[in-house]
């Protein structure tokens, strides 16, 4: 049982792909630089994303830690990571950098999906420029950096009755309705009430052709964060739509 996805840029170029597989009672999603080679042992690996049984609930790893000073997981695969290491400068293992959550929908009616996704972004203790995620496969990141939590959750559709369908404004991006299409916002504080700022569009994902998605992100996303979010939208949401 496996699937196999990726992403270009708009002008084409590969950035990324990933292989679904089955492990055991759960859904595991490897995130590799190289289409041909999408195996954790393999010097491309990026990451992985986790689901569990209902498909409902998602942890993300980074083979890269967020942070100075980061942990990686006990897992086999991190202890397979200690003998070869990605980059000299970074131990290389599965890092926890993100979770992500599909609400449940009580009513058992076909309706939009409602999610919540908490990441660890790396951020510099000052106000410096930006800066990317990925630099040839590598993890780029300045001197002094802090971990911080980000909260994402979905801004709500709205009702179409001409067109029987729940809609978002994707500003040409999307041009197909689908259960999988969403927008995250950052909330504006986690503390108060997590309100989401609905001016600010984080990711959006969405369908265009039969088996073709736009993927749009902006900071603190990186391409691997942005593109495993969007892989939780594949597959049945038990519950949840």
């Amino acid at each position: 049982f496996s699937r196999s996805f990726a992403a270009f840029t708009d002008k084409g170029k590969f950035l990324l792909a990933a292989r679904r597989y089955r492990q055991g009672a759960h859904i595991e999603y490897i995130i590799s630089l190289d289409a041909d080679d999408l195996s954790q042992g393999s010097n491309a690996y990026v990451g992985k994303l986790s689901s569990d049984f209902l498909g409902t609930n998602f942890t993300i790893f980074d083979s890269q830690p967020p942070h100075s000073g980061a942990k990686p997981g006990s897992s086999r695969a991190s202890r397979r990571f200690a003998s070869k290491q990605i980059s000299p400068q970074v131990p290389a293992g599965n890092f926890k950098v993100g979770q992500l959550s599909y609400k449940f929908n009580l009513l058992k009616s076909r309706g939009p999906r409602r999610m919540v996704c908490s990441i660890k972004c790396p951020l510099p203790e000052e106000n410096t420029a930006e800066y990317k995620h990925l630099d040839n496969g590598k993890m780029k990141m300045p001197a002094n950096t802090t971990s911080s939590h980000t909260v994402l959750k979905n801004k709500a559709p709205r009702w179409h009755e001409h067109l029987q369908c729940w809609c978002l404004n994707f500003h040409g991006r999307v041009t197909v309705a689908s259960v999988k299409n969403f927008q995250l916002s950052a909330t504006v504080d986690p503390n108060s009430g997590g309100e989401v700022d609905n001016e600010t569009v984080v990711l959006q994902f969405g369908k265009v052709g039969d088996h073709t998605f736009t993927m749009d992100y902006r900071q603190p996303l990186s391409a691997f964060l942005a593109f495993a979010i969007c892989l939780t939208s594949f597959g049945t949401k038990l519950a949840c739509e």
